[in-house]
């Protein structure tokens, strides 16, 4: 039971109190970083000389949802979320920093995704393409890589699923940022819009304002939302959609806020990396599957996880690049590989298909419910986060 305050304690006596507790959690992270640095010399030793892995997804998954578990407030979920995220990201960084690879430049919302996944004791390398960041990732130059893949109103970003067609890296996470969009102008423009930059999905999140205010304006892409900011900033009678930080960085004046056409627009990230991902206890599974082209074939392939109750959360259809009208399906459900139903499910799907390739098995992200009904933090730095590309 927790330690009721007495409101009725004067000041100075209250301020005495947290000067105490300041001084109990300081001792308290510093053992707990101390405990980090012993498991990193653990690992070391057991590794047999190679490499050993530091990061473990699927265990910060699970002390994140065991301190939300035994939280009685008045903190949200979402803030001991928050604040046990950085505590691991700092100690982390005690056994090995992180190199992260994101979809760039700075500032955007894959950025505020990859910080919301690792913390901000890691080293954020930009990248230009979706490809880029596969590249670093494969090439060892990068720990692990993070990109879109999924808006709520927009759908697919399909050439993030078409990477991992010929790419080996698995699936290590998904994070799952709320989305604000902002348009913004020069503060030296004084005549009406003539152009209006922004990627293309932000355009398509916000199809309808625009058509509703700016119907005969011609609608630009950039390759993010933080080119179309950087752009505008050297032209008068132009304005870009992005979040709030473009506006700070390139110093433009935000005319409209919040214009996507959904109040509750979401993006999903995936975190990719080089390892397989133990089972955090509530995972994830994603499988890309090649079918052959014949009737039923797609019932085949779907109705093994209807019998079994195995719970599908995506399922997307991609062009094969093996021939003219031949498809691959990228699927999700609810599960880990090492599941003995996961195994049973997967080993039926093999027979009948022509190729069953594992993405791979992760944490699942945490509902709104489950972070504390509201995601301050995603509020907040979407608010206030450049977001260039989804």
């Amino acid at each position: 039971m927790n330690d009721e305050v007495d409101p009725s304690t004067g000041l100075s006596d209250l301020r005495d109190r947290i000067d105490q507790l300041d001084s109990e959690i300081l001792d308290k992270l510093n053992e707990r970083a101390r405990c980090a640095l012993a498991v990193a010399e653990v690992k070391q030793r057991e590794s047999g000389g190679e490499a050993p892995v530091f990061y473990r997804p699927e265990r910060e998954a699970q002390v994140l949802r065991r301190m939300t578990q035994l939280n009685e407030g008045p903190l949200s979920n979402d803030k001991i979320s928050q604040v046990y995220r950085q505590i691991m990201s700092a100690c982390l960084a005690l056994e090995e920093p992180l190199k992260i690879a994101y979809l760039g430049p700075e500032g955007t919302f894959t950025q505020m995704a990859a910080l919301k996944q690792f913390g901000d004791a890691v080293t954020g390398m930009p990248m230009v393409t979706v490809d880029d960041v596969f590249r670093e990732v494969t090439s060892e130059a990068c720990h692990y890589g993070v990109v879109p893949v999924e808006n709520s109103s927009e759908g697919v970003i399909n050439h993030t699923l078409d990477n991992f067609i010929s790419s080996n890296l698995r699936i290590c996470g998904e994070v799952e940022i709320r989305v604000h969009h902002h348009l913004m102008v020069s503060p030296d423009s004084e005549g009406d819009i003539e152009r209006i930059y922004s990627h293309q999905q932000t355009l398509g999140q916000c199809r309808r304002w625009l058509n509703g205010h700016y119907p005969n304006v011609p609608r630009l892409t950039a390759t993010s939302n933080a080119e179309a900011a950087r752009q505008v900033n050297s032209e008068t009678n132009s304005a870009a959609i992005a979040g709030e930080i473009a506006a700070e960085i390139y110093g433009l004046k935000i005319i409209s806020r919040q214009i996507e056409d959904e109040s509750d627009n979401t993006t999903r990230f995936i975190v990719v990396g080089r390892e397989d991902i133990g089972p955090s206890g509530n995972d994830k599974t994603s499988i890309v599957v090649s079918t052959h082209n014949q009737p039923g074939a797609l019932y085949k392939l779907l109705e093994p996880f209807h019998r079994h109750g195995v719970s599908l959360t995506s399922i997307e259809t991609r062009p094969s690049r093996t021939g003219m009208w031949s498809y691959v399906f990228f699927i999700d459900f609810e599960g880990h590989r090492d599941d003995e139903l996961i195994q049973r499910v997967l080993g039926e799907i093999d027979d009948d298909a022509l190729e069953v390739k594992m993405l791979g098995s992760y944490p699942r992200a945490l509902s709104s419910r489950e972070r504390g009904v509201t995601n301050s933090r995603e509020r907040s730095s979407t608010d206030n986060s450049e977001k260039s590309r989804p």
